[in-house]
């Protein structure tokens, strides 16, 4: 009978996914599973042992050295779990187990979908005339050669990965839309991928973003018209390589701090470049456009997924309804 770091080693490697996704099931097995878990025999493990590696992953899971030894989030745990009860579903096909311990909910108890929202930090955006004004400051102060990436982002929503495996064939000029195709993999630098979903989509662009992909085109022939050719991706280096995605994290947080030491913009709260992405749905929302398009630009699988990660807008969107509803009755 194998233990648990034996056969969680040997079903990984079977796995027939995307590598970003194997990447980060590695990652949760080697610090929140194999070093607790693994030496116990697959059929020794019971639902009690799993239930108690649960509770100690809540006070003091957190395995990374910025943190270590302090509460893993809920969220994390949650993603721990669902990969040691797949792992063991498989371990039940393969014959070594009659029935799966961690599945057994009475005992076993993994943190809910309410939990995990309650747990998670508050998304942090910026007002509309902030970004406006840090836009301007990026473009005309700071002469920043990212300007048109962090444009793109906050007027279309997409994810750091999608705008970075843009191809110039990608931007319709004349219908003023953006097709979103795949994403770059920040598990392998130079390498892209599928989008999250797995399926593609067309977003529409406003008229300043598509005159500013325009310029910034003609910019980037000039320097090699390779970098202008319908295949190059828009955001590359000057050898037309793509960015690394944690580099450009780095890039944007150097943007946002320069920003909060000038006077106009030390309002400017802590926006992370997934920042820009949550201030697109909250401004949208915020101006009553409906959940369902603001789902569709983000592309997130369902509008549930947009309604629990935006929330926050609801009051908001409540008492905007209200509103209108008595200036039809007064």
């Amino acid at each position: 009978m194998p233990t648990v770091a034996a056969y969680l080693a040997s079903w990984l490697d079977g796995l027939q996914l995307e590598h970003s996704t194997v990447y980060n099931y590695r990652k949760l097995a080697r610090n929140h599973i194999a070093p607790q878990l693994g030496s116990i025999r697959l059929d020794k493990l019971t639902p009690s042992r799993i239930g108690q590696h649960y509770r100690e992953l809540a006070q003091s899971g957190r395995r990374d050295a910025r943190a270590f030894g302090t509460p893993l989030s809920a969220n994390t745990i949650n993603k721990t779990h669902v990969l040691l009860g797949a792992m063991l579903d498989a371990a039940i096909d393969d014959g070594h187990l009659s029935m799966n311990p961690a599945r057994r909910a009475r005992i076993v108890k993994a943190p809910t979908g309410k939990q995990i929202r309650a747990a998670a930090p508050e998304i942090v955006t910026m007002r509309a005339d902030q970004l406006r004004d840090f836009l301007r400051w990026n473009r005309d102060v700071y002469e920043d050669e990212l300007y048109t990436l962090w444009l793109t982002i906050a007027g279309t929503g997409m994810r750091r990965g999608e705008a970075l495996a843009l191809r110039w064939g990608d931007v319709d000029q004349t219908g003023s839309r953006i097709s979103i195709r795949r994403a770059v993999d920040h598990t392998r630098p130079g390498v892209v991928k599928g989008t999250k979903t797995g399926s593609s989509r067309a977003v529409d662009i406003d008229g300043d973003l598509c005159d500013q992909l325009r310029r910034f085109r003609a910019l980037r022939g000039s320097v090699s018209l390779d970098l202008a050719r319908a295949d190059s991706y828009i955001f590359a280096s000057e050898a037309g390589e793509i960015y690394n995605p944690k580099n450009i994290t780095a890039r944007w947080d150097v943007r946002l701090k320069a920003a909060q030491r000038t006077p106009l913009l030390a309002d400017i709260p802590r926006v992370t470049i997934k920042g820009l992405r949550h201030t697109h749905a909250t401004l949208l929302l915020e101006l009553g456009v409906h959940p369902k398009v603001v789902q569709e630009r983000l592309g997130h699988s369902n509008i549930s997924t947009t309604m629990n990660i935006y929330s926050h807008v609801t009051p908001t969107m409540q008492r905007d309804a209200v509103d209108r509803l008595a200036s039809l009755l007064s």
